[in-house]
């Protein structure tokens, strides 16, 4: 850090996590995702976590350009389709249990480009 520079903030309380590049909250990020890929290309990717679930696997879903209310309806017609709970935070849909096969096939189906991210 040069001498006299302020410490880059990266929480604040009334607003959350800030991204580095930009300096606005990551919700509303407007250059690149924590991997350095742009936050918005247009491919909605399908992935698998387990991280923080005792070992429980869930289905991520990013990078779908929705609004929030968008958001959750598709989560609820995902959930049906899949027969599985699920949730929608941060931007991203969550359904339990590893669905990314079926998941693939639907949004591909409704029209948007996918990519069946991670292992």
């Amino acid at each position: 850090m040069r001498p006299g520079a302020k410490p880059a903030v990266v929480y604040t309380t009334g607003l959350g996590a800030i991204c580095p590049g930009c300096r606005r909250p990551v919700k509303d990020c407007a250059c690149k995702d924590a991997k350095g890929k742009p936050a918005r290309d247009g491919v909605v990717r399908v992935s698998r976590e387990t991280a923080g679930r005792k070992g429980k696997g869930v289905s991520v879903i990013t990078g779908l350009p929705l609004t929030p209310a968008e958001l959750e309806g598709l989560a609820g017609e995902l959930k049906r389709r899949c027969g599985s709970g699920g949730t929608v935070s941060e931007g991203r849909i969550e359904i339990q249990g590893d669905h990314r096969d079926a998941l693939v096939a639907e949004l591909t189906k409704r029209g948007y480009t996918v990519k069946r991210a991670g292992g």
